[in-house]
């Protein structure tokens, strides 16, 4: 039955229960539905929205799961639905999530699908044709051939099974395949090319090709971790000997059908393939990529060249929105900062061809590590058990693999919505939790594991058992929708899974770990020896009954026949009288314009561990190319990642593409202090290819080739990639081709990450050089200023000369790891107009005399616009000579361009003319293309305000007097050994979806305390009771994925489970007790009401002004106060990281009532981020003894956390923010009965 609950005039709940509900029960759901109440009524009229009623979305399970939390047994389903407002024909939705329902009933959830009976397939020619399977006449034919040889049909599974095993996407037959180009067959495949680079320069590889994820050798560091995963147990640090991961992904097809859940799940599965590298590996940092045709919204000439499409599924706007959306909502939730990240929009027709990303490319990548004992998978034996730990399975993704591998818009849209996914980040955190548990265990019992992405089960689980064959029981498979076939069990793309091998008598300990972290955890069946792939049901029938080799090793090999095609575009005409027209077109270009609509809204501080993300300066815009991460809490040893691309200039040559796109990865590295210089890099090439089209397989084959000599040239290799080579959208009869594209992701071991270069010019006395990187004349094609025009161009530039490169590069090096410059940034897109622009837009005042002449060049807009790979530094004026002399020692060419002044402009200088620029409105300029996407994603109001106040809302410092910034006047140490030796007892309390708990732990234990590891499930069964510990800290996340309500979830399981509840209680109770909440744990706090019980109107956590997540690093103000924590702080101005959702604070008594502790710095958004009254960012109990605030302080205490911290503090080695937690130490000491 379904039972519907209604609140306010639109909103309804609709419960599928197999009960009626008590008056408690309703009472309960009452509460948790904010006050909603139930209707008598089994119909309701009128027209609601609501979700396709045969996917049970993720909201729904996490709703579901907080119920069975609250002890109400019975509920299987909970959906929103929304009543359309009278008068309102046509309601906005994604139709590819939602339906219109016209009246709902307690059918609202009931469909008339039943679940398919096996199919044995006769004709395998028309099944590959009805279910869109994508197989070749070759691989039907092997079909056919291996059904006579068994005897038998083979059944539904067993051809879909194939498909997707040997699918482009699974098995890149075109990389693997043969090339005869020009009627010459080619010596090596385009895998053998790229395999090339790592036997040419094998430098510390681990492992490559063979795995997810590629691993290099890596520092020792030092592991900070709870001893023992299955109970609550106290943190310790220890050495641990690591490699490094590098992996990147792209999702194009499901990212263009369904854009938020394409994107979220496309950065959940990359994230997975890092968790599921060699026995377990840990993922760190994303990076994120998107590339569509344009959004037309500026009404720019460029953007006129071609008339808009008739979409297939959404526009390019709503795909950028959507798609950015998924990623940063997936990262944010599941805790994964996202640090580097690139933006292309393009279309051009020519030549009779017309080229833009219709078929979009969204590449999710990233960086880890890995225990160095865990780099190698195991090898399975006969005998050991195979476990599934994950969500259900649901119709999701059915083909996903095999659709992906061809044009978009071949099939009908009935097969390419079976591809539309389901992202449930939290459920992927749970798993994840488990995975770093057992990697953090000094004996990891995990023989072998393997992500669930394309193909399902069927990819996962096969590749598990490869090595012995393998007997899986369907009906132990988790099942959300009752109406699957085998076939869709087996082979369906639901997200958020890991299948690992595992020896039977680990089995118990690894159950007693996901139990405690409520990760559903499931044994599918074992490891067998005979070499066969049977998955049984439990009435003996076997959708799939195959030998390994009959499903792996058979799949023919693919030849690809092509000629090249010479292909020429025509020369853009320009005049040096147009230059600032010119400069503000490129600068609005989506891929030159600033980035801050996504970077506004993703998490770019979880974990605490991050050194470099992209937003700089003192108004912290979007300037950075290259994120660093910190390996562990000391802040030295880290791993930094780029990103680099360049299709237009493929377009014109595809060999030169390739050769750019790597310069550009490792111009936007060069100024981290890598610990080997060059030879620290690997690199991952993603190739985007509109494939079996005239010239363009030939033009792959140059591009691959290419790259491959430029890496083997360069030092580096290329361990990791992905290919996806359908990158064409049909219109009918019309085609859409997406630019031949590889996008290059860097990756390498960081010696120092305290040492890595700003692009924001420093105050000082000092003049920028110009390094050149590419030894090539000054070429305008491929470039952003050609596309501002419409055009390509005749001539792209490249890097002539490797060895030069590798000179330049190691130059670089040398100046960084010895301090000798200032600030650096590359130039790319835009030009070298777009880099002095950059370097000055990170701050309120000062500009740049450039001196164009030292170029010889008579052309103007060449040195201004060329996209030659080049290097702008900032030397400071003492160590100029010293510079000179190493870089001409080292031979690498470079010029004095110029150097910072007081006035704010960019002046011009060249043949005796002088140019003046105003930087402050080219800045807006650039913002301007950024406002109106944030438009679209934060509404008209917040954006405008969000424009109007970036540069008016610089952070702003004041320490604390006295303050020193030193450790040891603190007398403490970012390391000590053991724990128990009378030192005072605090505890980090977690839920499912808490993601801030690490940083938070570490800050505690700097401060020096021992710190525990608490789950609520400790709490709840009585494991735990809080009794041994005098602080607790409800950390940061997205427990139940905010599902009804910020925390609304982890509050349930206090207020209505005993024991959790009464250990809670009886801490309060105490006066030698301190509590904090910060973020998702403010919002419990608040929820709990344990800041201001005293008050008759209770203070509530509502969402940001924005509706959306922001993502900030901000000022606050700490006015005088008597709080434990903070009182010490009165008076301070200092920066902090906000990455919340719902943080505005809705206060209902007098502000004299509060104890406010701190406050945002600003009152406009976005310095104020939610729109809390008077600027609250945080609040504490009467006593000062429990606080709860917003902004994240745990991930502030070291100044290399710091989005910007003063440039006078340098030797800072923590920031006043760490004063917090030891004055919480000292409170306890002196209050706590030994």
């Amino acid at each position: 039955m379904v039972v519907f609950f209604k609140k306010g005039a639109n909103l309804v709940y609709a419960v599928e229960t197999n009960h009626k509900f008590t008056p408690e029960e309703c009472e309960k759901l009452t509460w948790l539905f904010a006050g909603a109440v139930p209707m008598s009524s089994t119909s309701l009229k009128g027209r609601f929205v609501g979700p396709r009623k045969e996917m049970i979305t993720p909201w729904s399970t996490n709703a579901v799961e907080i119920t069975q939390n609250m002890g109400l047994e019975g509920i299987t389903r909970i959906e929103e639905f929304h009543r359309v407002a009278p008068g309102v024909e046509e309601p906005v939705f994604d139709k590819m999530l939602s339906r219109l329902y016209d009246g709902i009933n307690s059918r609202v959830f009931t469909t008339s699908n039943k679940a398919a009976a096996i199919e044995h397939i006769e004709d395998i020619t028309e099944y590959n044709k009805r279910e869109g399977l994508a197989l070749s006449v070759e691989e039907e034919e092997y079909l056919r051939g291996l059904a006579k040889r068994l005897g038998r049909p083979l059944t539904d599974s067993e051809v879909f099974g194939f498909s997707q095993v040997n699918s482009e996407h699974c098995r890149h037959k075109i990389f693997n395949g043969s090339f005869v180009i020009d009627g010459e067959e080619k010596p090596l495949s385009l895998f053998k090319l790229i395999k090339k680079t790592s036997q040419v320069n094998p430098n510390k590889l681990v492992s490559a090709y063979k795995d997810n994820v590629a691993f290099v050798e890596g520092p020792t560091v030092a592991q900070f971790y709870p001893t023992h995963p299955e109970r609550s147990d106290y943190f310790e640090v220890r050495d641990l000997p690591t490699v490094l991961s590098l992996k990147a992904e792209t999702h194009n097809f499901p990212t263009t059908v369904e854009p938020f859940n394409g994107a979220a799940t496309g950065s959940g599965g990359e994230i997975r393939d890092r968790l599921g590298g060699g026995r377990a590996s840990l993922p760190l940092a994303g990076t994120a990529v998107y590339m569509t045709s344009y959004p037309r919204l500026g009404g720019h000439p460029w953007e006129l060249m071609m008339n808009p499409r008739a979409w297939l599924y959404q526009t390019p706007s709503e795909i950028l929105i959507k798609a950015s959306n998924g990623a940063s909502d997936f990262g944010n939730k599941f805790g994964q900062p996202l640090i580097c990240g690139s933006l292309l929009t393009f279309e051009h027709d020519e030549n009779g061809k017309m080229y833009a990303y219709d078929k979009v490319i969204m590449l999710a990548g990233g960086v880890g590590y890995a225990a160095s004992k865990d780099a190698i998978k195991g090898v399975p034996e006969a005998g050991e058990a195979v476990v599934v730990m994950g969500g259900d399975n649901y119709r999701i993704g059915m083909g996903g693999g095999a659709v992906s591998s061809v044009e978009t818009g071949q099939y009908a849209s009935g097969i390419e919505l079976n591809a539309v996914q389901r992202a449930n980040p939290e459920m992927q955190k749970r798993v994840s939790n488990v995975i770093r548990a057992l990697a953090e265990n000094d004996n990891n019992p995990i023989v072998s594991i393997h992500d669930h992405g394309a193909g399902g089960h069927l990819n996962a689980l096969s590749e598990l058992v490869e090595e012995t064959g393998g007997r899986i029981d369907i009906d132990a498979l988790p099942v959300g929708d009752k109406t699957l076939s085998s076939k869709e069990i087996i082979g369906n793309e639901s997200q958020e899974r890991m299948g690992m091998v595992l020896k039977k008598e680990d089995i118990d300990y690894v159950k007693t770990i996901a139990d405690r972290e409520r990760a559903p955890m499931y044994v599918v069946g074992e490891t067998t020896g005979d070499h066969r792939f049977v998955f049984e049901q439990k009435d003996g029938v076997k959708p799939i009954d195959l030998g390994m080799s009959d499903m792996f090793g058979s799949s023919p090999k693919t030849t690809l026949v092509d000629n090249t095609v010479e292909t020429s575009y025509s020369d853009m005409a320009y005049s040096e009288k147009e230059i600032e027209k010119y400069v503000a077109d490129t600068l609005a270009l989506e891929a030159v314009a600033s980035k801050d609509w996504l970077t506004n809204k993703v998490d770019r501080s979880i974990t605490g561990k991050i050194a470099r993300q992209q937003c700089q300066g003192e108004i912290q815009l979007p300037l950075s190319d290259c994120g660093v991460v910190a390996l562990d809490y000391s802040g030295t040893k880290g791993i930094a990642t780029s990103i680099g691309h360049a299709p237009q200039v493929a377009l014109i040559d595809s060999a030169k593409g390739s050769v750019v796109a790597v310069a550009e990865a490792l111009t936007n590295i060069v100024a981290t202090p890598l610990n080997d210089g060059i030879k620290s890099l690997s690199l991952s090439a993603n190739w985007m290819w509109p494939c079996k089209n005239p010239g363009e397989d030939a033009a792959l084959y140059r591009a691959v080739e290419a790259c491959s000599d430029f890496a083997c040239a360069l030092g580096v290799n290329i361990p990791t990639g992905k290919d996806s080579l359908s990158m064409t959208q049909k219109y009918g009869e019309d085609k859409v081709y997406a630019p031949g594209t590889v996008i290059i992701s860097a990756a390498g071991e960081v010696s120092d990450v305290r040492k890595t270069l700003s692009p924001v010019l420093r105050n000082k006395a000092s003049i920028l050089y110009y390094i050149d990187f590419s030894a090539d004349e000054l070429r305008l094609g491929g470039s952003a200023f050609a596309q501002s025009l419409g055009k390509l161009g005749a001539e792209a530039p490249t890097v002539t000369d490797a060895a030069y490169f590798v000179k330049a590069f190691e130059a670089v090096q040398t100046l960084v790891k010895k301090n000798m410059l200032l600030a650096a940034h590359d130039v790319s897109a835009g030009g070298l107009v777009t880099t002095l622009l950059e370097m000055t837009f990170g701050n309120m005042s000062g500009g740049i005399d450039f001196d164009a002449n030292v170029f010889g060049e008579k052309d103007l807009v060449k040195i201004l616009f060329a996209e030659n790979p080049a290097l702008v530094v900032q030397v400071e004026a003492s160590k100029i000579e010293k510079v000179d002399n190493l870089l001409s020692k080292a031979g690498v060419r470079f010029h004095h361009i110029g150097a910072p002044t007081a006035e704010r402009t960019l002046i011009v200088n060249h043949h005796n003319t002088q140019r003046l620029m105003g930087i402050d409105h080219l800045r807006d300029v650039w913002m301007h293309t950024s406002y109106l996407m944030d438009s679209l994603q934060s509404g008209e109001k917040c954006a405008k305000a969000r424009f109007e106040n970036y540069k008016k809302q610089p952070l702003r410092y004041r320490l604390p007097s006295g303050f020193d910034g030193k450790l040891d006047t603190r007398g403490i140490a970012l390391r000590r050994d053991g724990h128990g030796d009378g030192r005072v007892k605090a505890a980090i309390i977690r839920e499912k979806g808490v993601n801030g708990d690490r940083e938070m732990a570490y800050s505690l234990y700097l401060a020096g305390f021992d710190v525990k590891d608490v789950h609520m499930t400790d709490l709840m069964s009585g494991r735990e009771t809080l009794e041994d510990v005098n602080m607790i800290v409800f950390c940061g996340g997205f427990s139940n994925s905010d599902v009804l309500g910020s925390a609304k979830g982890w509050a349930s399981g206090f207020r209505y489970n005993e024991n959790a509840r009464r250990a809670l209680e009886n801490f309060y109770k105490r006066e030698d007790t301190l509590s904090l909440g910060i973020c998702n744990g403010c919002q419990l706090m608040i929820e709990l009401n344990l800041i201001n019980p005293e008050h008759p109107k209770k203070t509530m956590m509502l969402h940001n002004d924005s509706h959306k997540f922001e993502s900030q690093f901000l000022g606050v103000n700490i006015p005088a106060n008597n709080s434990v924590m903070l009182g010490s702080l009165s008076g301070s101005k200092l920066g902090i990281w906000v990455a919340h959702g719902e943080g505005k604070f809705h206060l209902p008594m007098p502000m004299e009532s509060y104890n406010v502790v701190a406050k945002y710095a600003y009152n406009g958004y976005p310095g104020n981020p939610n729109g809390s009254r008077c600027s609250v960012a945080g609040i504490c109990s009467a006593d000062g003894r429990h606080l709860a605030m917003m902004p994240h302080l745990e991930r502030a205490i070291f100044p290399w956390q710091c989005g910007f911290y003063p440039a006078t503090r340098a030797n800072d080695q923590i920031t006043p923010w760490i004063d917090a937690f030891i004055n919480a130490r000292k409170w306890v000491e002196q209050h706590v009965s030994h």
